[in-house]
């Protein structure tokens, strides 16, 4: 899973995003799924969430 469909992302999913900040270098980050801030179905550059730790950005890795 790649993270570009909403239905593959639940609360509490580990996964990896990358921030705004990030996207030139691709850096991720890591984190636990509080919420799925895009509503619509799928996106192309990844579903954006919220991580438990605050941080914000689109789902590059989902790892369960």
């Amino acid at each position: 899973m790649n993270g570009t469909r909403r239905a593959d992302i639940e609360r509490g999913m580990r996964v990896a995003i990358v921030q705004k900040q990030d996207q030139r270098t691709g850096r991720l980050t890591e984190g636990v799924v509080r919420d799925i801030l895009t509503k619509s179905a799928t996106h192309p550059h990844g579903i954006k969430v919220r991580l438990e730790s605050g941080e914000v950005g689109r789902v590059k890795q989902v790892s369960g």
